[in-house]
């Protein structure tokens, strides 16, 4: 801002000065010779020492995570457990990470094959250190959305091509956003399951039933119900995110990957961070950052480690960055109503903020790293499987106005509900309400992606299955069944009308 609270009319010293771009001088506050080029938080640095710059940055950010040990820190000792997969969306940050992992860690090898063909051994001996790499195998995986959505152009053949051109060293995994409700693609991954699960959405308790091989349609059709089910833009965005993000983390099983990189920049995790908040999934913030994820929970795999080693690199570093590497930029797949969720409000908000006050992005990141929950997690949400904060239920209870009544048919089978299973923001993704609504509610009972059935339907060690296998019990017992419902208007005002104020 250029001016103070006075009135600049009348007094003169009103008016501030704005302040520099720069702190000190326009040299290159690295290597103290030449003009600089790039203003980076009101530092400036030269052409030369940029790369540098982010060089170091996602070698601090990534480093530390690449051993089993964290011990082993220094550069010749890196050594990953399995393979390295990175996710690619076609956009900015995951352009400008490809490029930057394969400068850093993955140029000797396309230097040590032409030096062996040329000499008929490596440079430095087979012993180097140099020589090891720090993964057996790279890959970089893409997820299409487009046929969630009718009309919207599949990118597919063109990220393929400019993957293959450029990142030789990478193979190029494509998947499909349908793939989450396909039975052959997770079988092939070794996540087979003999039933789909389905869920009434328009109850909050989210009633679920398993449904046979004879009534299942393929799976763009399960992927399409399952988003003109959900009742906003906002919740369709959450889902797509939280769809590619598992497809993501169980190719990398799959593919026996120790690693999983995103190119998250620090705009982008402000952006997420602030809308993850907004949308109830506080309690798993640090996650938004970096997780260690257990395929299938089991505590005896190998995690893998989902690291975003450009969080600490703005959006305005990184064009500079694909700019002077001619970078091309397909850009991401857009969906329809995608600017009218809370994420797009957000981003609009610190991308603003970014501009103004660049410092202050920085700062919702580096809050947002101190946060950690109060109470441990009791196991992890079926659907985004992040950690499951305990009591959701009863604390959404006690916000909400419902009526409980007793079932008429006291032998009737208890419905069984995924509702304690899922955690706070997949609950509001699923069931929330707005007058914006984008859902009509056409069919109630829509497929969930199928890693949710092979939690409820897996091995008896599974606790969820555990859970599932303990409604069974209650089913068949006679007793009196407790059937919640959310009070109408008129029933809910005649609850508290002895409250309100005339």
């Amino acid at each position: 801002m250029s001016e103070s609270c006075g009135n600049p009319a009348v007094e003169t010293e009103a008016i501030m000065n704005r302040r520099l771009k720069y702190d000190r001088s326009k040299l290159c506050i690295k290597c103290k010779v030449n003009s600089g080029r790039v203003v980076v938080r009101h530092a400036v640095y030269c052409k030369d020492c940029f790369p540098a710059l982010l060089t170091s940055k996602v070698k601090r950010l990534l480093e530390p995570y690449i051993n089993p040990s964290p011990e082993l820190s220094r550069r010749k000792s890196l050594k990953a457990s399995g393979n390295l997969l990175i996710g690619y969306s076609g956009g900015l940050g995951s352009t400008v990470l490809l490029d930057l992992i394969s400068k850093i860690y993955l140029s000797n090898r396309s230097e040590l094959k032409s030096q062996g063909a040329r000499e008929n051994k490596p440079r430095g001996g087979k012993d180097h250190p140099r020589n090891e790499p720090v993964w057996k195998k790279a890959s970089v995986c893409y997820v299409e959305i487009s046929s969630a959505f009718p009309g919207t152009v599949d990118q597919t053949d063109k990220i393929k091509l400019l993957v293959e051109e450029k990142f030789e060293a990478l193979e190029f995994i494509s998947l499909r956003l349908e793939d989450s409700f396909d039975r052959k693609w997770w079988a092939k991954i070794g996540r087979n399951t003999f039933s789909d699960l389905n869920v009434d959405v328009t109850n909050a308790d989210l009633f679920f039933s398993t449904v046979s091989d004879d009534s299942i349609p393929d799976p763009v059709q399960k992927l399409r119900s399952y988003i003109s089910a959900l009742p906003t833009h906002t919740a369709i965005d959450n889902a797509i995110r939280t769809l590619t993000r598992i497809l993501l983390l169980y190719t990398a099983h799959y593919t026996q990957s120790s690693h999983l990189l995103l190119g998250t920049s620090l705009t982008s995790l402000s952006i997420s961070l602030i809308s993850s908040i907004s949308q109830g999934g506080g309690f798993a913030v640090r996650e938004e950052a970096q997780e260690e994820w257990n395929p299938g929970s089991s505590s005896a795999s190998t995690p893998i480690r989902l690291v975003r080693p450009l969080q600490e690199i703005t959006m305005k570093e990184c064009s500079l960055w694909a700019w002077w590497n001619n970078l091309c930029v397909v850009g991401r797949a857009k969906h329809p109503g995608s600017k009218q969720g809370i994420g797009a409000l957000t981003k609009d908000f610190i991308v603003g903020l970014e501009r103004d006050y660049p410092s202050t992005v920085s700062t919702i990141a580096r809050t947002c790293a101190k946060l950690a929950p109060k109470v441990c997690a009791e196991g992890f949400c079926i659907l985004c499987e992040r950690p499951l904060q305990p009591g959701v239920q009863d604390w959404k209870s006690r916000i909400s106005i419902r009526a409980t009544t007793v079932s008429p048919n006291s032998a009737a089978p208890i419905p069984l509900s995924i509702a304690p299973l899922l955690c706070y923001s997949c609950h509001t993704t699923l069931t929330s309400r707005s007058s914006k609504a984008v859902s009509n509610f056409g069919n109630a009972s829509i497929p969930l992606p199928i890693w949710a059935a092979v939690h409820l339907n897996g091995s008896p060690s599974d606790p969820n299955s555990i859970y599932a296998e303990g409604l069974e019990d209650k089913r068949e017992a006679n007793r009196d069944v407790w059937v919640t419902r959310k009070a109408g208007p008129d029933e809910m005002k005649a609850v508290i009308g002895d409250f309100l104020l005339e």
